[in-house]
């Protein structure tokens, strides 16, 4: 071999072996020894994520419902505008737990992330020490995996798809890094419900999580229509949270949720 193609040939290898051990130890920080996941058999109050865009009109509805049966329940505000940074959303999570935990004296909470606000809900367990405080962790139509509609819109530059929007990219570094390990971080009991109906998070089991209980909600009701919108709204979706959200083991609700008002 010529000494310039022996330079190169080093080159790329010390390039492949920095990208191998970049993967793997994002993989090693997450598997933090200092997880401690808290009981299974005393809820604190449920905090809600919301999506893309920081709506939350959706889940006030949630939030009635949850109220109603008792739980003490808190939306999370996005911060600025709902489309900037995932990790910095993740610290506002994380803001949001702590006040949670303080004011209300207990020793941990539940979380429901709707759409983005199911990684964002995934960034905080992983890197910001979401497991020792974070009882049941549920995803709603959470793009896991990412969406092709993001994939479409970073093509068009980043006044169509900002921060957020490019991060929900299929290719993005953050979900590389995220789905790298075990995609469900230690800690939480964790749910990933999502739709088959959706088409804003494609494909729809982009909402399906490794580690989760994962069902989509035609599995449990078959003939219900729901869209990307309206998961968390839908009075099926609503007895499903709830279900799962119970102090005894997390199981696949069964199909009295379909007939819930």
């Amino acid at each position: 071999m010529s000494p310039a193609r022996r330079r190169f040939a080093v080159g790329a290898t010390a390039t492949v072996v920095v990208a191998v051990l970049a993967v793997v130890g994002t993989v090693l920080l997450r598997r933090d020894p200092a997880v401690r996941p808290v009981a299974q058999d005393r809820p604190g109050p449920v905090l809600l994520v919301p999506g893309f865009g920081g709506s939350t009109s959706a889940l006030e509805v949630l939030a009635d419902a949850l109220q109603g049966a008792g739980r003490e329940v808190r939306i999370v505000g996005a911060g600025g505008s709902g489309t900037g940074d995932l990790h910095e959303q993740a610290v506002d999570l994380g803001r949001a737990v702590d006040a949670a935990l303080e004011e209300s004296g207990a020793s941990s909470v539940d979380v429901v992330g709707y759409s983005a606000g199911g990684v964002v809900l995934r960034i905080y367990v992983a890197d910001l020490g979401g497991g020792s405080t974070v009882r049941r962790a549920v995803t709603l139509a959470s793009p896991h995996h990412g969406t092709d509609l993001a994939a479409l819109a970073s093509s068009l530059g980043t006044r169509a798809c900002p921060m957020a929007c490019q991060q929900l990219d299929p290719d993005s570094d953050l979900l590389r890094a995220l789905n790298a390990g075990t995609e469900a971080p230690s800690g939480p009991a964790w749910v990933a419900l999502w739709t088959d109906d959706d088409a804003t998070v494609v494909p729809p089991d982009s909402g399906d999580l490794e580690g989760a209980l994962g069902f989509s909600v035609q599995s449990i009701c078959p003939d219900l229509t729901v869209a990307h919108a309206d998961v968390p709204r839908t009075p099926a979706v609503i007895a499903m949270v709830r279900s799962v959200l119970g102090t005894g083991p997390v199981v696949e609700p069964d199909d009295s949720a379909c007939v819930s008002r």
